[in-house]
């Protein structure tokens, strides 16, 4: 049966739209309550005054994602320990394309963070998806020379924090086989090869689930705190995925996911491990793999 018009302009972009709301919020459960509030608005508008389909659903989406970022501000305000995006999981085609991969890595997303929610949206829009400044402007309720002027800021304020240099897909996987080897066989030495001299260890628990609250900072003492954490794992396993489009581990106990840990990469070295394990922010990672397996 052939879609209505405007269900089939939104299933055309929800990819996009999805995409855009993720990258300004971190997290997926709340992009997708903001593609319902998108769909609500736009299931009521007239088709025949819409002259850019896909300008006008960004625009909804933008506005939605806006109003949302500044309710989790409130929200991570009283957040226990270290908030870490909800990590999702990508196809291993996403991690080809290298471009797109580092702009939606757990480190990428932890740089967009220290934007502000405007800052964020121009940057997603115009540096990632080469919306047109007009558009954006109309999305952020700004004139086109001031949206200029907030992506060069927020450009650079990008450029000064995000990873080092984009890592091809092979090493990345390469870096991620040997961290996996070392922390499963317990080497210490092994470990410190692969871990950046400061390389920071971040952990996201929510307070309902034990997590670092503190950044663990140095190689010898994030490999300690990992050998320690060894003889925790028990009968758990460790997983390789592609995550945020990049290599990661899936720590599972009993079939169950109990955390997620995602490696930012530098140079060859590890300088960043992000372990997810509020239950909240696994769920929907869950349900994909189990669909997977």
């Amino acid at each position: 049966m052939a879609l209505d018009p405007a269900t089939e302009a939104f299933v055309t972009h929800r990819n996009l739209l999805f995409t855009i709301a993720y990258e300004m919020l971190g997290s997926a459960a709340d992009s997708e309550d903001v593609l319902q509030e998108t769909w609500l608005r736009w299931a009521g508008v007239d088709l025949d005054t819409v002259q850019n389909q896909r300008a006008f659903l960004v625009r909804i989406t933008t506005r939605q994602a806006l109003d949302r970022i500044r309710a989790l501000g409130r929200r991570k305000e009283s957040y226990v320990g270290s908030w870490l995006p909800e990590p999702l999981l990508t196809a291993p085609d996403v991690a080809d394309d290298v471009e797109l991969a580092d702009n939606v890595s757990m480190a990428m997303l932890l740089v967009l963070e220290t934007l502000k929610p405007v800052e964020r949206a121009v940057f997603v829009l115009r540096d990632v998806f080469a919306v047109p400044y007009d558009e954006i402007a109309e999305a952020v309720g700004k004139t086109p020379a001031a949206v200029r002027q907030i992506a060069h800021r927020a450009r650079d304020h990008v450029a000064a924090r995000r990873p080092r240099g984009l890592v091809p897909p092979t090493a990345a996987r390469d870096a991620l086989a040997a961290f996996r080897h070392a922390v499963t066989t317990g080497e210490l030495q092994g470990l410190l090869d692969v871990l950046a001299p400061d390389v920071v260890l971040l952990g996201d628990g929510g307070g309902v689930v034990p997590a670092v609250l503190q950044p663990v900072v140095g190689a010898e003492t994030v490999a300690g705190f990992l050998a320690t954490g060894l003889t925790r794992l028990g009968d758990a396993s460790l997983e390789a995925a592609e995550v945020n489009g990049h290599p990661a581990l899936i720590v599972r106990r009993d079939g169950e996911i109990e955390a997620v840990v995602a490696l930012r990469m530098d140079d060859g070295l590890v300088t960043g491990l992000y372990a997810v394990r509020n239950p909240a922010k696994l769920s929907r990672l869950a349900e994909e793999t189990a669909l997977q397996r």
